[in-house]
């Protein structure tokens, strides 16, 4: 089982690869929510962790439906961790209805290939999350991150292990959702995935 840890800075990156930590998703302001860390911070992790380092892309707190404007800033920052050989871009766009913008999602797959994307916690936004996992796979998108629209993994573990179940052996659903390791056993025992993400999962 992979265990990554949502990682707010360098020092932290560098704590969750001591702790054992298989992969880390790195982000800026955390306790809002998570937007897309500075070019040094990002340099740092990719040059200095032996672990696989996945950035956030995420130009604001607040929803996950962006302006044209937000989008261009996304796109680059796209190109930036890409050209820093980040391992993956974690990502989600929806639109008013609380759809997912496929047409925008596949620009961004498309700009970050060969890289694995992450589709993050916007899907727990949609009516029926299990239903997307069709399209976001036939959009290239390697792994989902999803609390099962739940505000805790166990909260969610229905949508969840319908997510797992409807996903196969080829498209990882990362079970987040306040996983610490004090219930981590009980949260893989209830809900069992191959991936699983938390701040204090380790």
């Amino acid at each position: 089982m992979l265990k990554e840890v949502c990682v707010g800075s360098f020092l932290q990156g560098k704590m969750a690869e001591s702790r054992g930590a298989d992969r880390i998703e790195l982000c800026d302001h955390l306790d809002e929510g998570g937007t897309t860390a500075s070019y040094g911070t990002i340099k740092k992790c990719v040059e200095s962790l032996k672990i696989p380092v996945f950035s956030l892309i995420r130009p604001r707190r607040g929803d996950f439906i962006y302006s044209c404007y937000e989008i261009d800033i996304m796109k680059e920052d796209i190109k930036l961790c890409k050209g820093l050989g980040v391992d993956g871009i974690v990502i989600g766009i929806l639109k008013n209805e609380n759809e997912i913008d496929y047409d925008t999602l596949k620009e961004f797959i498309e700009l970050a290939s060969p890289l694995e994307v992450t589709f993050h916690k916007a899907i727990d936004e949609i009516e029926d999350p299990v239903k997307e996992i069709p399209k976001l796979k036939a959009a290239g998108v390697s792994r989902i991150l999803s609390s099962g629209k739940g505000e805790t993994a166990l909260e969610g573990k229905e949508i969840l292990n319908k997510m797992i179940e409807a996903a196969g052996k080829d498209m990882p659903i990362i079970v987040c959702g306040k996983i610490t390791k004090d219930n981590f056993e009980e949260v893989s025992k209830e809900i069992k995935s191959s991936e699983y993400h938390g701040r204090k999962i380790l």
